[in-house]
């Protein structure tokens, strides 16, 4: 026998006698067998307890971290230490305590810096600790700002507010690169007001001390009244719309716009905006643009389409916006902002049969409900180009529930738009926007896209869909792929799975959770599921985390 067989023999005798050990049977010896049967190992001890895993670590609100670890049974509790370094642990700012139903654990740390965390089991069987399980993270920019509130910004100056006594060196306002220090008066206070600001721009404000940021707020200045058209509740509103020259700023004050109620036709430049976008004027108006409209931008106005007329019937406008061009007209760019809209019979937006061309629809931070899309589909181009049709941060709920109809539609070639000769490649994007109780049939499949053109391109991200009943993405052969990423679906199952003929959301990174609305009868869709909320999906302004 050779020496490799002798030396392989011998190896083979060795596994299989560990093996028998470990299991508890009897041992083989080899060389022999004996009689007598080893005990059953019916457990394992050891001298130290074992060290946490998956250990992950998130930084909530800015400067909070919040830790979690696998929970063994070998634990009885766990010390957290926090070091301001990088794994060096020489520099400890915090320890803690910390028992098995408190993880995750939280703990609030200064803001801009790097740290380490490092965590290890302790028994209460006599055993030794675990060994340090260690983690590297560094928390964001600190924002001890409170939010803005209803009348702190004006078209000249902004009140900026902090927990009284809290300290800070100065701001930093952009545009501008402003640096405006801080009192002792207004820290004591917690609050400090910003002048000599411009209407309608948009500013950031920093609050550092020293060279570390303590707070950030963003915020839109008020319209300068300078220079435009001051409208009010008891104003005809048609007749001043009419009157205006191209190009007019028309800002309206709070209150019921009565005086007329209907169709208002647009057939120039305009811009028609609430003065204050929390106290948003009501009007009960159908907006029909037609030829000679360029960039229009509706702002901050809550558009009714239900109203009393004055023999006492009630009316149902049919659009908030309707397109009723012709002769091949080219529009610019309409941009409805701010908007709460409701009540309206056939669609939000439409085209009529004419052929015209849109640079851009933009519809943003807007609630949009009970829109019965009786006859037409929500969002209706047919005959007509919109090169980039844009809906980010928007609410739409209760729509196309009574008439199911499609969300977006575009018509190309193959039903008669002569627009779509393949020079031409609308965009649509569809971002962080709430969908709840759209579509939602039980008998009839619509479409979330049905869009027959040649070509074009379509994006599906951060959106979370709820309840949306047996629709689909599309099913429609021209509708190219969507691209997704990062949406949610719950009850909405045929925007993720698989069957014939449909498009579904092919990325790997959508989620099916609940959101947890806090009460979508009556339009609170305030998100309380913590995924959610980390993926930052849906309309921002319900994500309060």
């Amino acid at each position: 026998m050779t020496t490799v067989t002798k030396k392989r023999k011998c190896l083979m005798k060795n596994i299989f006698k560990n093996i028998a050990i470990v299991i508890g049977l009897s041992a083989i010896l080899f060389s022999g067998c004996k009689d007598d049967i080893a005990p059953i190992i019916e457990e394992l001890d050891f001298n130290r307890v074992f060290a946490p895993t998956e250990v992950t670590v998130r930084i909530r609100n800015m400067t909070t971290a919040e830790l979690s670890w696998e929970v063994r049974p070998d634990a009885a509790s766990y010390i957290v230490e926090f070091s301001e370094d990088s794994l060096e642990f020489n520099n400890i700012v915090a320890s803690e305590t910390v028992m098995p139903d408190e993880i995750p654990f939280s703990y609030r740390l200064a803001g801009e810096t790097l740290y380490s965390a490092r965590i290890k089991g302790v028994s209460n069987k006599g055993i030794e600790d675990s060994k340090w399980t260690e983690i590297v993270f560094r928390t964001d920019a600190e924002n001890i700002l409170y939010p803005l509130e209803d009348g702190d910004v004006q078209a000249k100056s902004a009140i900026i507010k902090w927990p009284a006594g809290e300290e800070a060196t100065h701001f930093v306002i952009n545009p501008g690169n402003i640096n405006r220090p801080i009192t002792a008066e207004e820290i004591a206070a917690g609050e400090a007001t910003i002048t000599d600001l411009t209407g309608e721009t948009e500013y950031n404000v920093k609050m550092l001390e020293n060279d570390k940021q303590r707070g950030e707020l963003t915020f839109t200045t008020l319209v300068d009244l300078e220079g435009v058209i001051q409208v009010r509740p008891e104003d005809d509103l048609n007749a001043i719309i009419t009157e205006a020259e191209d190009g007019a700023e028309l800002i309206l004050y709070p209150g019921e716009y009565t005086v007329f109620q209907g169709d208002i036709v647009i057939n120039k430049s305009i811009s028609i905006k609430g003065l204050y976008p929390y106290d948003k004027p009501k009007i009960n108006i159908q907006f029909l643009i037609e030829t000679g409209a360029g960039d229009i931008s509706v702002a901050d106005i809550e558009m009714i389409g239900e109203y009393v007329e004055e023999n006492g019937g009630e009316e149902i406008l049919s659009y908030a916006f309707k397109f009723n061009s012709s002769g091949n007209a080219e529009h610019g760019n309409l941009s409805i902002q701010g908007c709460v809209i409701h009540g309206y019979e056939k669609s939000l937006l439409a085209g009529s049969s004419n052929v015209f061309s849109v640079e851009s629809v933009m519809v943003d931070d807007c609630i949009v409900s009970d829109v019965l899309n009786d006859g037409g589909d929500f969002i209706d181009f047919r005959n007509s180009y919109v090169a980039k049709l844009t809906v980010t941060n928007s609410t739409f709920y209760n729509v196309a529930t009574e008439y199911t109809r499609d969300f977006i539609r575009m018509d190309g070639s193959t039903k008669g738009n002569t627009y779509d000769d393949g020079t031409r490649t609308p965009e649509i994007v569809v971002t962080n926007c709430t969908m709840n109780n759209v579509m939602n049939s039980g008998s009839t499949m619509k479409r979330y896209f049905y869009v027959r053109w040649s070509q074009h391109t379509i994006e599906s991200e951060n959106n979370l869909f709820t309840d949306m009943g047996i629709s689909v993405y599309t099913n429609q052969s021209l509708t190219l792929q969507p691209q997704c990423s990062l949406n949610n679906y719950f009850n909405a199952d045929g925007y993720f799975t698989e069957a014939e003929q449909i498009k579904i959301d092919n990325s790997d990174n959508y989620t099916t959770v609940d959101p947890g609305f806090a009460d979508p009868a009556n339009g609170d869709f305030t998100v309380s599921n913590q995924t959610i909320l980390d993926n930052n999906v849906g309309d921002p302004r319900w994500l309060n985390n």
